[in-house]
């Protein structure tokens, strides 16, 4: 009998962290979707754990840091005002966040259609895959 209050302890447990987990992730996300669509890069950078690596989609590290993401963020954020994400879809599953995105540069020029798919850990996004067409 303790064996199996012990069993149906610990998985009442092991769900309710995957549950936070999958809560934080989507918090996360829409997080700095939001900054994103107001220019804000401090909201936008809050997210994202100081060494996140941002990669194009499967394993082409574009760079590693805030400071780096900082940098071409704040870039775009000042030289492309019509810039503007509209969220098609979101899956979360487990620790991973997967976006599925319209994404206008340039309101003259149709949207990208994108996908960012976020990796969580410790209460920060530490990775971010993206893959456009």
């Amino acid at each position: 009998m303790k064996r199996i209050l012990l069993v149906l302890v610990c998985t009442c447990f092991f769900h309710y962290a995957d549950a936070q987990e999958k809560n934080i992730g989507e918090k996360l996300a829409q997080e700095q979707l939001d900054a994103y669509n107001k220019r804000d890069i401090e909201g936008f950078l809050k997210p994202y754990a100081d060494t996140v690596a941002i990669y194009n989609f499967p394993d082409q590290l574009i760079y590693k840091g805030k400071d780096a993401m900082r940098k071409d963020y704040a870039e775009m954020f000042t030289n492309l005002p019509d810039l503007h994400c509209t969220l098609k879809n979101r899956i979360v599953l487990g620790n991973k966040v997967i976006d599925e995105e319209s994404v206008i540069f340039n309101k003259n020029n149709p949207p990208v259609r994108a996908a960012a798919i976020y990796t969580i850990s410790g209460g920060k996004i530490v990775a971010v895959h993206f893959i456009s067409q």
